[in-house]
């Protein structure tokens, strides 16, 4: 393979170079990176449907470096340097062309239409695709339609923006360019530069020759992708460049992409169209060697050290290790290892230990309730809180429909022992189909009643509500003067009382009395991760109960809302 009448070499293609640096243990890669690259590196010298001419690449890169400016803080204002993984990128999506197009017809075709860069988040993905962008808007084709996609329009403003923000430094006075409010222009030959979303309306009949889909982790059909890769059938030359992080979508888009992928690096598909597509990966070799080995960081982070922080990196491998959710959104965002839309919340030992008290000793004490009201046919619990010498104490009964003790209703085959557990005072059974609710505000009552523990404030779900608070109204509390109040059962809500609650059970700072319901509803209790980071507690499987989970964590919510008023009224009384 030739270049300029001159050999290929690590000197003159970056492919080569990244490829050379890595076989020297200069650079740290992972498997399916390495694999990769050796597979282009032996198209590169042995196979004969391509030949490598680096003339477009190493203009789009000179653009980048000599005309882009970067646009986000410490960076911002400064010019472009590209990293090798970026030069190499760039130079492996442009330089292949096909042999028998130039021979048939003289024409240029480039051999990749299709690509997926899974990198973690902070390396410069977005910002080094918007350069791209821009330099494909200026060096490519008159008349070319770019689009910049996502699964939602916020998304896709994310590169849209950038690319404007960077057309702005290098074009001040819009002399050459333009934005409106519908695209971005080139003035000399009406190049434009627009947004795709799932919510952009008439995704069919366009005709476009380059596109950026941004965090397609997102995405759970190919709807947007197949409209792109459609519109672009007339095209010599087209491009789609998939750009993401893993993601929490089970069986989405991006699932069935990686598999391509990766059928791809193994050389299982040989189809004419995974000719046409480069996979770049950058994933790790193993969960295990994250915790053990910070240089293998650098597989799943190729910008580490130049971009994005070791330091931060270090603190967020140390939340991980004490927080479920930290832990599974930093695996999956920081080192793009997949994690399942929803993964067990809590180890065994987090709230399997000694800590039982006597309920006279709580005499005289003020408490915070709250209420799970999702389904008045099933289980239901209430809990109330009492905070004495930094140990939260949570009193608990459970209620069920006596109808579920029917073999045929019992959900004995996933873990439960209603009847066992009501003969020693964990579950109230109710009469009949559903459950009293009566009887749910008659728990709090007797509590005064019976050992002086008075209820301050009471929070409640959304659902079945009515019947409760007037049953609370009847014992005295009521929603008018603020006794009770919703705590809504979304992650937005409830995230921060989830950490909270983890933490103080592995801190053994929750004294639950080792209720052997509660034992089952944590052990079956899961967690699902949103991309804000946020958590909400689910369930894998519908006979699985988590009642007494999600109780705990709305209490807790109540106890964040109320602690400083619950710790006055206690030193008061």
């Amino acid at each position: 393979m030739k270049l300029d009448n001159k050999e290929l070499n690590e000197n003159n293609c970056y492919l080569l170079k990244y490829y050379a640096e890595i076989q020297k243990g200069n650079i740290i890669a992972g498997y399916e990176l390495k694999q990769e690259l050796e597979n282009l590196v032996n198209d590169l010298k042995y196979n004969d449907e391509y030949f490598y001419d680096t003339k477009d690449a190493m203009e789009r890169m000179d653009f980048m470096e000599n005309c882009i400016r970067l646009t986000k803080s410490p960076f911002y204002n400064k010019p472009m340097r590209l990293l090798l993984w970026q030069q190499a990128f760039t130079e492996i999506l442009y330089s292949f062309k096909m042999t028998k197009d130039f021979i048939d017809n003289k024409k240029y075709i480039d051999r990749f239409k299709k690509a997926l860069l899974v990198i973690a988040r902070k390396n410069c993905k977005s910002e080094f695709c918007s350069a791209l962008g821009n330099s494909e808007f200026m060096l490519g084709k008159d008349g070319a339609d770019l689009v910049c996609s996502s699964n939602d329009d916020n998304q896709a403003s994310i590169v849209y923006d950038t690319i404007n923000t960077m057309r702005n430094l290098y074009d001040t006075n819009d002399r050459y360019t333009k934005k409106n409010q519908r695209f971005i222009l080139r003035k000399d030959n009406n190049t434009k530069i627009f947004k795709l979303s799932d919510k952009t309306k008439n995704k069919e009949g366009r005709n476009i020759d380059w596109a950026i889909i941004d965090e397609a982790h997102e995405m759970k059909t190919n709807v947007i992708a197949k409209s792109i890769e459609q519109s672009q059938s007339l095209k010599d030359n087209p491009k789609m460049i998939i750009i993401t992080t893993e993601g929490f979508i089970n069986d989405g888009y991006l699932d069935e992409e990686i598999k391509k992928a990766r059928a791809i690096i193994r050389g299982e598909d040989t189809s004419i169209a995974s000719k046409r597509y480069l996979p770049i990966l950058y994933t790790q070799d193993s969960e295990q060697e994250i915790f053990t080995n910070k240089n293998s960081w650098y597989k799943s982070n190729p910008s580490l050290g130049a971009v994005k922080r070791f330091d931060y990196l270090e603190e967020q491998i140390d939340m991980a290790k004490t927080s479920k959710t930290d832990r599974i959104f930093v695996l999956c965002k920081d080192f793009n290892i997949k994690q399942s839309s929803s993964e067990s919340w809590l180890n065994i030992e987090d709230y399997t230990y000694e800590a039982k008290y006597n309920i006279e000793d709580l005499n005289g004490c003020y408490c915070l309730g709250h209420v799970d009201l999702a389904e008045t046919t099933d289980l239901c619990c209430a809990k109330a809180l009492i905070f004495k010498n930094n140990i939260k104490y949570i009193l608990t009964m459970y209620f069920i429909p006596e109808s579920k003790l029917l073999k045929e209703n019992d959900d004995h085959n996933a873990g439960a022992h209603y009847k066992e557990w009501a003969q020693k005072g964990y579950i109230t059974i109710c009469e009949g189909n559903d459950i009293d609710l009566s009887l749910v505000a008659e728990w709090f009552y007797k509590l005064k009643k019976q050992y002086n523990i008075n209820l301050y404030k009471c929070g409640y779900d959304q659902k079945f509500s009515k019947d409760f608070l007037n049953a609370m109204e009847n014992y005295g509390w009521s929603k008018k003067y603020g006794d009770v109040e919703i705590v809504l059962q979304n992650a937005n809500t409830l995230n921060n009382a989830i950490l909270l609650v983890e933490r103080d059970l592995k801190s053994r700072l929750i004294n639950y009395n080792q209720n052997p319901v509660d034992v089952w509803c944590f052990g079956n209790s899961c967690i699902k991760l949103n991309n804000l980071r946020q958590g909400l507690i689910v369930k894998n499987r519908n006979t699985e109960k988590i009642d007494g989970t999600v109780t705990l964590v709305s209490l807790y919510e109540m106890f964040r809302r109320y602690r400083n008023e619950l710790k006055t009224i206690s030193e008061r009384s």
